[in-house]
């Protein structure tokens, strides 16, 4: 897993889910999905799995925050166990990486929450 990529990973989600072109989250997506298929790691291809899910999710026309915010949640939640296994070097963005997907997936949980209650 290349650390450049993943920081610039994180580095994108910082800035915010709304900051990030579509084009430019397909193709970051995309690289990831790729190489957790080829990785041959059971942990990293559920991951890759739940990419193509979120893939399928941002390019479906209708956006649903629940869904989008679902898929965030989980993608966190299977990077925070990968990072368990991951090099010494990879764990601090690896879990920093975990965080930021589980709280946009939450952000994105408590916005369609709101909007149902409207």
């Amino acid at each position: 897993m290349p650390s450049d990529h993943l920081l610039a990973t994180i580095s994108a989600l910082k800035n915010g889910l709304t900051s990030l072109p579509l084009g430019s989250a397909m193709d970051n997506t995309e690289t990831w999905q790729h190489q957790f298929l080829q990785s041959g790691e059971p942990g990293l291809q559920d991951i890759a799995r739940e990419i193509g899910n979120l893939q399928s999710l941002l390019t479906s026309g209708a956006l649903s925050a629940a869904a989008i915010g679902n898929s965030l949640t989980m993608l966190g939640e299977q990077t925070g166990e990968a990072s368990a296994q991951a090099p010494d070097d990879l764990k601090k963005p690896l879990t920093e990486l975990a965080d930021l997907l589980r709280r946009h997936g939450g952000d994105l949980l408590a916005h369609a929450e709101k909007s149902k209650n409207k």
